[in-house]
């Protein structure tokens, strides 16, 4: 599951998890420590690559520098391709939802937050992150299912349908 951030990934991943009784592992968890401090990079790429040697996954998160171990180990990739304001909506109503206050897919000890640095990464993502993501995406062999869903009415239409026919 990647997409920019306020898009819905964590919620997405948690409904398919459910319904697909499969665990979900949100990286935005497993990224940041306690009040906010990052791992150091190679053992975030380890635990990624521990992660997708496990037969059965959702992952959630963009995570750009180490995306290329999630879509290589993926039988199935969500991209939420929703626009700007979608985006900037779902962030804000988050941060509202959770303000001081760690929401259940981050590490306990990182509080919501809502700061310039994370909304000029939401409104260049389209620009910035979307045109590599959509071209690691074409570069894939082609047995891999990708949907690329544009909507939070094509994401709610998705859940309700999606009946995780993958080779389990």
């Amino acid at each position: 599951m990647i997409g920019c951030g306020g898009s819905g990934k964590s919620t997405l991943a948690r409904r398919l998890g459910e319904k697909l009784e499969l665990p979900v592992h949100h990286l935005d968890r497993l990224y940041w420590k306690p009040r906010w401090s990052e791992p150091p990079g190679d053992q975030w790429r380890e635990r990624q690559e521990r992660l997708c040697a496990e037969a059965e996954w959702i992952i959630d998160g963009d995570y750009g520098s180490t995306m290329d171990i999630r879509l290589a180990k993926a039988d199935t990739i969500i991209l939420l391709d929703l626009p700007r304001r979608t985006c900037l909506l779902g962030a804000l109503m988050r941060f509202i939802r959770y303000r001081g206050r760690t929401r259940p897919d981050m590490t306990e000890g990182c509080p919501e937050r809502l700061d310039m640095q994370y909304l000029k990464w939401i409104w260049n993502y389209r620009r910035d992150r979307r045109p590599a993501t959509l071209e690691k995406l074409k570069e894939l062999d082609g047995g891999k299912r990708i949907f690329i869903l544009h909507s939070r009415n094509e994401v709610g239409k998705f859940a309700e349908r999606f009946d995780g026919a993958v080779d389990r």
